[in-house]
């Protein structure tokens, strides 16, 4: 296989996964605030600073009135927004096009229904009444596109550089999730009576994560944010959680890479490495310093991403 083609297959499972998760957190982010139980989660500016903040274009001047329609079609249908769903979705069928030989014809034409249903999606109706509709079926095409993955494909060394790409992408997706319902849990505090600790933010975090049934099974309680991110951190039983995201990482790279060799310098060390970092780790030291958790997590995973490519995908 040409290293660039190994590359397309990486990203193409990046930017699927990518979409997922900005879909689904404009629609649990904009449905939940009907629900939350203080003025301020219910504003609708503080949504959509919410919404911008997660995909990386955060509006910090608060005297500013966002234009609720102007920032759902810019996040979802704005093809001069780099981060909008269907600039994701675009690109993830230009790598499987450029890869189209290497997977199954079922894949591809999932891929491609996928991609007419998002550029065909009228604009208009998406900002007016669509965001439901339009979210809904982006989280299930998109689940579609990973069962067709799993059901189609040679579990070979194809297979695992796409599911390297979902998983770090999902990890990194969930991170961002918790930096923005961090950064709102900190903004709302005080509303209602609501703690840091026991906000409403993050009952919204689990479900935009799609974990809140999973964490109150486990748990066997309210969400609070020590019970909740470490759900979504440590937890390695958790399909969203970032320490089950750097396991499947980890499992994927060794097929690449089956070399027993001690070899520091590798993208199979820098996985393990990172991933025992944080199996051991504590909530609460995490917790004190969320912050600076974050960052370096983030920094992680691109270092890994950077490893990777230049390991594996050079051309």
């Amino acid at each position: 296989m040409l290293s660039r083609v190994a590359n397309n297959l990486f990203w193409m499972g990046r930017y699927i996964e990518r979409s997922e998760h900005i879909a689904r957190y404009l629609n649990v982010n904009y449905f939940s605030s009907l629900d939350a139980p203080n003025q301020l989660s219910q504003s609708r500016q503080f949504v959509l600073r919410s919404m911008l903040f997660m995909v990386g274009d955060p509006e910090d001047d608060e005297s500013v009135q966002l234009d609720e329609e102007k920032v759902l079609y810019t996040i979802g249908l704005d093809p001069d927004f780099p981060f909008s769903i269907i600039n994701n979705v675009k690109y993830a069928r230009e790598n499987a096009n450029s890869a189209r030989d290497l997977i199954s014809t079922e894949l591809y034409e999932a891929i491609n229904k996928f991609y007419h249903f998002v550029l065909n999606y009228d604009a208009d109706s998406f900002v007016k009444s669509g965001l439901h509709d339009f979210t809904v079926n982006v989280a299930e095409m998109t689940a579609i596109l990973r069962g067709k993955m799993r059901g189609t494909l040679l579990h070979d060394d194809i297979y695992s550089i796409i599911m390297m790409g979902v998983n770090i992408e999902r990890a990194t997706q969930i991170i961002r999730m918790i930096n923005a319902k961090h950064h709102d849990a900190e903004k709302s505090r005080g509303s209602y009576g609501d703690t840091f600790g026991n906000s409403f933010e993050w009952t919204t975090l689990l479900k935009c994560a799609e974990s809140y049934d999973m964490m109150r099974r486990f748990y066997k309680k309210t969400p609070t944010s020590i019970s909740t991110l470490e759900f979504l951190i440590l937890n390695p039983n958790c399909p969203r959680s970032v320490m089950n995201s750097l396991n499947q990482v980890y499992d994927h790279i060794k097929v690449l890479d089956p070399s027993k060799n001690y070899n520091k310098t590798s993208t199979a060390f820098l996985v393990g490495r990172v991933r025992s970092e944080y199996a051991y780790k504590y909530i609460q030291e995490i917790e004190e310093d969320i912050q600076s958790f974050i960052e370096n997590i983030l920094e992680n995973l691109s270092e890994i991403g950077q490893k990777m490519e230049k390991e594996f995908f050079k051309y």
